[in-house]
């Protein structure tokens, strides 16, 4: 699959997400620090083609899609998780995905107001799986 060339560019990590969102650009901050890598965010109207095209579903959409190094994040998923499936590049899964925005989660933490769990789902040709589960 041909991914964007936005996506595409070296190391670099293209984040494309609901224009103006504030959320993202606070998840995009941890990224950078923890990854040391540049994150190029990318207000985009249209970001329901790009998720078709990189096989998310339509259930599991949030508010940015991330591409890292091949692999499609979708939405506030946590670094820790996002680097171990990068690591270990389990077989038949495109990518990961929080559905919604789950308070407590990177980019959505709040003070005073108590983390919500919520799961990290692996999707691909593999089918859906829980690959992290988090709170709660």
């Amino acid at each position: 699959m041909m991914l964007p060339a936005t996506a595409m560019a070296a190391n670099g990590i293209a984040m494309h997400r609901d224009p103006g969102c504030g959320c993202c650009e606070k998840w995009a901050a941890q990224v950078r620090q923890q990854f040391g890598r540049s994150v190029q965010i990318i207000d985009d109207a249209r970001r329901n083609v790009l998720q078709r095209k990189l096989g998310v579903p339509a259930d599991l959409a949030s508010c940015h899609t991330a591409i890292i190094d091949g692999m499609a994040f979708e939405g506030h998923v946590p670094i820790a998780d996002m680097k171990r499936a990068l690591a270990q590049h389990p077989k038949g899964v495109r990518g990961l995905a929080v559905a919604g925005m789950p308070m407590g989660s990177p980019g959505m933490e709040m003070p005073g107001m108590k983390a919500q769990p919520y799961d990290v789902i692996a999707f691909g040709a593999a089918g859906r799986r829980v690959f992290a589960h988090h709170g709660g």
